[in-house]
């Protein structure tokens, strides 16, 4: 019996498909006899891109606007004509829909790869079909959802005895449901984890028994009547989760024209669902889908698998997918890591409440990048969104983050019911003390997300919801069943009005811009403690603080403080600290909110040296 594993486009070229990686791993380790071949079809249409007439000077930056067009979803409608069978889709009515937000000649250029797309797709289930596979397996995430259904029909039209299966972020819960019931190209769906169920199901198509029993599987009764199997009620256990296997992707990578646009990165999973959202899920996070519960693997095995990987692969850089961090692993899994001596470079996502010692912990075993979550410096905006972090806070994570030579890839989301103009005034006013700091890598509008609580909760403030504009620009359906099929949702824009999101738009813009000269560092040297600033808003160049009274303030504020807590650290009186604060202030070395203040210099270092080789994790995050 023999697999087939696709990995469709807009899947990103420098990152094997872990999915794809580890249910192969499973089916290798539990059903020996089956062979298993992955296909990665965005590194072959990478290629097929760069060959067709006019697209010769087609590059990873292109490929990567497709990929960033999630919300426009751009990529989805390329693979739209393919899905339908005709030569074009819908091609006035998403230029109406998207034009505005699309650079000049993307569209023109989205249109001509949606003409010859059909060819690609057709040519690639040509030559799945012949290697004659029992069954086709296919991976669905962000943008794939539109290439994976259409090479699904190609193949069932090549052969209808071939069995098409999809799974992946995008067919979990009812969305999972709503693609079987309105694709009859797909035999068989699995909503949710996959490691038990994709094996199971191979079982059942190999010795020709029910599917009944598999939990999450969507299949046809007699009569051809979608029938999804009920899903499972816990998340699997840490025990049943794998490594991923890797080789068919380096193999087919060495061969691809991305192989000319950026190095390949290893991704790994130490850990699964997030343990702040257990008790606290962010309102605005659609993230794990059904499968909010933690769950870890053991420190040993995950050095264990870290090491295999890139012993066997030669890659030092790693995406690791795990939503959160399990803070154990500073203390356990970390030491290991910077004991081997590899020149390890991972990308991580974590809370923003890490201190400085565990950033520098976690810098000397490799940590170069990380995703932190921050999304406001209010604190009271984050207070709805449930985040469990201040302003100060965040602003810590960015200064000390900065000491420890990490770079810090965050956005910036407004839009929050309950959100006041005050909100931003007081943010916008600050940021030009902020110019020595990363910026955010984009700022925009939440949009809600399914399995989050503003899309499960309208007395949140989100009341009458309806599926994104672009889901029936790709596929035609009724509404009813684009509102289960869709994971991005439309909604009347809450929070803050047009003119103060343009304020924040423009203040965040010039942060952007003033980030690659803008400097503000600090030596602490016992006695005194020396400032270098290089922001354009400040007009001081050294500073040396030397009065023991603030040197002792100084100090302090390396951590969130209220002004009368500090006085009462000081034994000062309140007239004297709140001088002091206003000097500072006025300098550019504070930032205020939520009643606490906190200082914003870093330690000196060589941050342009140490953030050298965080690009290619910038840009897979």
């Amino acid at each position: 019996m023999r697999i087939s594993l696709i990995n469709m486009p807009w899947a990103v070229p420098e990152l094997p498909a872990i999915a794809l990686g580890i249910l192969k791993n499973c089916v290798v380790e539990r059903l020996p006899g089956i062979e298993v071949g992955v296909e990665y079809a965005n590194l072959s249409y990478s290629t097929w891109i760069t060959e067709q007439p006019g697209f010769g000077d087609f590059d990873g930056e292109d490929y990567q606007f497709f990929v960033d067009s999630y919300f426009l979803g751009l990529g989805d409608w390329v693979f739209a004509a393919s899905l339908h069978g005709v030569p074009e889709w819908r091609v006035e009515e998403y230029a109406e829909f998207a034009g505005a937000e699309t650079p000049a000649g993307r569209l023109e250029m989205a249109a001509e790869l949606q003409r010859r797309t059909v060819e690609f797709v057709d040519d690639l289930a040509a030559r799945i079909v012949a290697d004659g596979p029992q069954v086709v397996g296919l991976t669905s995430t962000f943008q794939q959802n539109a290439a994976s259904l259409a090479l699904a029909r190609a193949v069932k039209r090549l052969d209808p005895g071939i069995v098409t299966v999809i799974g992946g972020a995008n067919c979990d819960g009812p969305m999972g449901a709503a693609l079987h019931r309105n694709f009859g190209v797909l035999d068989y769906v699995i909503r949710g984890e996959g490691e038990l169920a994709f094996p199971a199901l191979l079982e059942a198509v190999r010795d020709g028994t029910p599917v009944t029993g598999i939990p999450g599987l969507c299949g046809r009764d007699a009569e051809g009547i979608s029938r999804p199997n009920t899903m499972r009620s816990a998340p699997l256990p840490t025990s049943a989760l794998v490594a991923p296997e890797y080789t068919d992707y380096f193999a087919q990578w060495q061969l691809s024209a991305a192989r000319n646009w950026s190095p390949p990165a290893l991704v790994v999973e130490g850990a699964r669902g997030c343990w702040w959202g257990e008790k606290h899920h962010c309102t605005f996070c659609g993230l794990n889908g059904t499968s909010m519960q933690f769950r870890s693997k053991s420190p040993g095995r995950f050095f264990d698998e870290l090491v295999t990987l890139a012993e066997r692969y030669r890659v030092l850089d790693f995406l690791v997918v795990d939503n959160i961090l399990d803070m154990a692993y500073i203390d356990s899994l970390v030491p290991r890591m910077a004991e081997t001596g590899y020149d390890w470079r991972f990308n991580y996502e974590v809370k923003a409440n890490l201190r400085l010692n565990q950033l520098r912990t976690l810098a000397g075993a490799g940590l170069v990048a990380l995703q932190s979550g921050i999304e406001s410096l209010s604190g009271h905006v984050l207070g709805l969104m449930d985040k469990g972090v201040t302003g100060c806070l965040n602003i810590r994570m960015l200064r000390d983050a900065a000491t420890a030579g990490i770079v810090v890839i965050w956005n910036y989301l407004y839009g929050f019911p309950g959100e006041t103009d005050e909100d931003y005034d007081s943010i916008i006013s600050q940021l030009p003390a902020l110019h020595h700091l990363i910026p955010p890598a984009a700022e925009s509008r939440i949009v809600i997300e399914r399995f989050s609580p503003y899309a499960d909760r309208p007395e949140l403030g989100f009341p009458g919801i309806r599926p994104g504009a672009r889901y029936r620009l790709v596929y035609d359906l009724p509404p009813e069943e684009l509102a289960d099929l869709a994971y991005v949702f439309d909604s009347e824009p809450c929070g803050i009005g047009d003119r103060t999101a343009a304020r924040l738009r423009a203040a965040l813009a010039e942060w952007t811009r003033a980030a690659t000269a803008g400097r503000l560092t600090h030596v602490d040297l016992g006695d005194s403690i020396v400032l270098v600033n290089r922001r354009p808003a400040y007009d001081w160049d050294l500073l040396t603080l030397t009065d023991p009274v603030e040197l002792a303030a100084f100090r302090l504020l390396h951590q969130p403080r209220r002004p009368a807590t500090l006085a009462a650290k000081l034994e000062l009186p309140q007239a004297r600290v709140d001088g002091l604060l206003a000097r500072w202030t006025g300098l550019g070395l504070l930032f205020h909110d939520g009643g606490q203040v906190i200082q914003v210099a870093p330690e000196a270092v060589n941050e342009e040296m140490l953030r050298a080789g965080a690009a290619l994790h910038e840009t897979a995050a």
